[in-house]
């Protein structure tokens, strides 16, 4: 059983969360979750991306909650590697994104920035983890450069 205590914000994060995480970095069940903070008291799950959905599915859905909405991203990368002399092999690694756009409210800017970490520690072992404002700091290729960097 599992206990995450809230952190400064006051905000806790759900108990259906450890098991979809566990559903994403094991079972392989998801591509991505789309994570939102619940009457400012708890981070909860709104929605997962089916295993073939594709890295702009996820983007597409972070844009669509609105110039002013925030939300916890987890995406499951996965990206073709090749070390000097050797061919080309599969990779993944599971990154965590704090959405935040500019046009966001300041109080919803901060609630989700000083909750962060409660979530970053009930996933533990993810790969990496980014902060977002724009859309255009998280294409594909940047991604790809922050996931070959461990």
């Amino acid at each position: 059983m599992y206990f995450f205590l809230p952190q400064a914000s006051g905000v806790k994060v759900s108990d259906e969360i450890h098991k979809a995480y566990t559903d994403i970095k094991k079972s392989k069940k998801y591509r991505y979750i789309i994570f939102h903070i619940k009457d400012d008291k708890e981070i909860c799950i709104e929605t997962y991306g089916d295993r073939d959905a594709a890295y702009d599915d996820y983007l597409q859905h972070l844009s669509n909650v609105g110039p002013d909405q925030c939300r916890y991203g987890l995406y499951d990368f996965e990206y073709e590697h090749a070390c000097q002399g050797t061919s080309d092999t599969k990779k993944q690694k599971l990154f965590l994104m704090s959405w935040c756009p500019d046009t966001a409210k300041i109080k919803k800017k901060m609630l989700y920035s000083s909750s962060f970490d409660a979530l970053k520690h009930a996933l533990e072992g993810v790969g990496k983890y980014i902060q977002v404002s724009y859309r255009f700091d998280v294409c594909r290729k940047d991604i790809y450069g922050r996931a070959g960097r461990s």
